[in-house]
């Protein structure tokens, strides 16, 4: 494979590494993760992502008439590369950006489109996502969220779970079950529907779930009664599972930085490490999982690419997505050990302590990596994808 850039994508990475080195800039600041920390966090993405949409580059895959860019696929893995590169700030709405905007271009009305488009892109409401339930598991199709049609709203009963930044969010794109005989008939990928929910409607609740490092992004949704616009359902009722899938490829744009940000990650650990624990660099055990580590970043870029090449080839892109995201959980958790050895002792302080590293990163990341067996498709759903689609192994 030819890893040199296309004239057309070689301009596109010249523009963007332009207006980075412009921008960024005024938006160079620390994250903390305490309250305080969080909100200036919201409010610095909030105002970047304004920036970047105002010039065209926070929705790069959107039509041009819309705020975007028409960026190729090809332009969108440059895209992810040069802001993991820059380290550029996240954006105020990356599931709006990256996953919903693109369901209501796709399946939308023209009023819809209007209603939340511009909202979405010039970060003038927080939008948040809700698939996973508590009764339903890894089981995307086994969801009991059930929603009633009466007159002109559905009315919601149930919950979502793992619903990150729910509490946050004006709006939210729920999965609801609209036919409550599909999963007793064996149907359960039927009678699923896609709705757009206002989150301050009454009879609507997030609550905050305090995680393993303290913080609360993700929330439990409970709805009791809720109601909601027919107007505001995304597709045709029981379309929910083809509005699901083109959500979740979304999801998957941008893991093309993934490999940049984990190498600079743990460029910087060896560094600090030269200071703060000299003698771990000298440990022959440390110095084969470090030379394992490099190895295996530089696997996780080279399996991206692969999978690249086969999208635009035309080809499916599995088995690799799945391998890719096996490697990405494995792998994210691998470092996290592994910087923690490096830095020794100083490993142990965490943050709000004076003296801890990078304001306590590193431990936090030691624990907090422990969701990418979870995060974006568990790792035993990947396995299973795997040994039935790529090995074919028989089934029981």
């Amino acid at each position: 494979m030819d890893f040199a850039d296309a004239p057309e994508d070689e301009a596109f990475r010249n523009e963007l590494r332009e207006w980075l080195d412009t921008n960024l800039a005024d938006f160079e600041a620390e994250e903390s993760f305490d309250a305080e920390g969080i909100k200036k966090m919201y409010e610095r993405r909030k105002a970047w992502q304004l920036r970047m949409a105002k010039a065209g580059w926070a929705a790069i895959n959107w039509p041009t008439e819309l705020g975007g860019r028409d960026a190729t696929l090809m332009q969108n893995v440059i895209y992810s590369q040069e802001m993991a590169k820059s380290k550029a700030p996240g954006i105020y709405n990356a599931n709006g950006v990256w996953q919903i905007g693109p369901m209501i271009i796709r399946w939308g009305t023209q009023e819809q489109k209007d209603l939340w488009l511009n909202s979405i892109l010039y970060a003038e409401d927080h939008w948040c996502q809700g698939f996973t339930e508590p009764e339903a598991g890894s089981d995307l199709a086994n969801l009991r969220l059930l929603a009633i049609q009466d007159g002109e709203d559905y009315v919601l009963d149930g919950q979502k779970i793992w619903c990150t930044t729910a509490h946050l969010a004006k709006w939210g794109l729920f999965l609801v079950r609209t036919d409550p005989t599909a999963i007793e008939r064996g149907a359960k990928h039927e009678g699923i529907t896609a709705l757009i929910v206002d989150m301050e409607a009454p009879g609507i609740t997030a609550t905050p779930i305090t995680d393993i490092v303290g913080e609360n992004s993700f929330c439990l949704v409970t709805f009791d009664q809720a109601r909601c616009p027919v107007k505001y359902r995304l597709g045709n009722e029981g379309e929910g599972w083809l509005v699901a899938m083109g959500t979740l490829t979304s999801e998957r744009v941008g893991t093309a930085g993934l490999s940049i940000t984990m190498k600079a990650d743990l460029d910087t650990v060896v560094e600090r490490s030269r200071s703060l624990n000299p003698g771990a660099l000298a440990d022959p055990d440390l110095r084969d999982r470090l030379a394992r580590a490099y190895t295996q970043i530089e696997l996780t870029r080279l399996l991206n690419v692969r999978a690249l090449s086969k999208v635009l080839k035309g080809e499916k892109g599995w088995p690799e997505v799945q391998i890719a995201k096996l490697q990405w959980s494995h792998l994210a958790q691998t470092l996290a050990e592994l910087q923690v050895d490096l830095l020794g002792p100083s490993a142990l302080l965490a943050r709000g302590g004076p003296d801890a590293v990078d304001k306590g990163q590193w431990s936090r990341l030691y624990s907090y990596q422990r969701y990418t067996s979870i995060g974006a498709g568990t790792t035993q759903v990947q396995k299973n994808i795997i040994a039935d689609r790529a090995i074919k192994l028989p089934r029981k």
